[in-house]
Order: C-alpha cells, then sequence, then structure tokens
C-alpha cells in the first residue's frame, strides 16, 4: 500500500480506496464474502491514522438510520475483519486500526502517539528476528504477537 506514514504529505483518501480495493482483492481471492457491513468498518477503521473504538464504529453506523446497528453487528464485522488481517486490535487502549499490508502474515509492532493518538505500524526485520530468536530459545512457537510502544509522534514531541 502506498499509504504508510501519516507524517508525510498526503492525501488520506487513497490510503481509504487502497485499503478498500485491496481487500476486496484478499477477500476474492480468498472466497469470503466482503459484505457491504464489513466494508463499512472497515473504511470506519482507516478513517484517520488514529485507532478507533467499536463504539465510535457503532455510532457513526448507526447516525442516521432508522434502524440502528447493535454492538454484536460491530464486533462481528471486526472479528472478520481481524481474521482476514486487515484491522489490528490494539489491546493497550481496546482499539481498532487499519492493517498497511493485510496480504503478507506478520507480527505487528505499532508506535502510538500516547498525546494525538496517531499510530504506524512498522515492520522490522530486526524485531522480527528478536522475536523468533527469543522464542526459538525457550521452545515456543509464536503464532501471533503484537508489540504496542506508546511515546510521542514527531508531530508532538516539538509542541
Amino acid at each position: 500500500m502506498s499509504c504508510f506514514n501519516p507524517y508525510r504529505d498526503h492525501n488520506h483518501q487513497h490510503c481509504i480506496k487502497d485499503a478498500l480495493n485491496e481487500a476486496r482483492l484478499l477477500c476474492r481471492s480468498r472466497n469470503i464474502r466482503l459484505t457491504p457491513l464489513r466494508e463499512r468498518v472497515l473504511e470506519l477503521v482507516w478513517q484517520s491514522h488514529c485507532p478507533v473504538g467499536a463504539y465510535e464504529i457503532l455510532a457513526e453506523l448507526t447516525q442516521g438510520e432508522s434502524k440502528p446497528a447493535q454492538p454484536p453487528t460491530v464486533y462481528r464485522a471486526l472479528d472478520f475483519l481481524r481474521e482476514q488481517g486487515l484491522v489490528h486490535r490494539l489491546s493497550s487502549i481496546n482499539a481498532y486500526i487499519g492493517c498497511s499490508h493485510p496480504s503478507t502474515p506478520h507480527n505487528s509492532c505499532f508506535l502510538i502517539c500516547t498525546q494525538c493518538r496517531t499510530t504506524i505500524e512498522i515492520e522490522h526485520p530486526a524485531i522480527e528476528h528478536s522475536l523468533e530468536d527469543c522464542a526459538s530459545e525457550h521452545g515456543f512457537i509464536i503464532a501471533d504477537a503484537s508489540i504496542e510502544l506508546a511515546g510521542l509522534c514527531t508531530n508532538c514531541k516539538t509542541n
């Protein structure tokens, strides 16, 4: 995907469009259904580079609707998106963020700004190798890993 650094000048609509197109292609290749609701939830997750909570998504979905969506509906959509690698759940803040490279299985590392909540998913071979080496030393096989680093982003640390 072309959109990976929220601090660089970019048209965020391209991030959203790219994420949705990649999700459609991925689901089609896996022969699974990306329903309109799942696609809308993914679009809401990608609205910014800040994590979004399930109830924030629910509020957006129900805005102006005569039959509002219920929490289980949103959680089912988010679970589907997580299973497909399209979004990540950030445990430390109980929120979701779009995956910047969903077609490649990977362990995740996130830089989360505690001030503005901007979040960047990073991929670095040294981190991946360190995790694998550490696990291997203990005879452990990693099924899933997510590292969340909290601090100040480049914009907030200068303000």
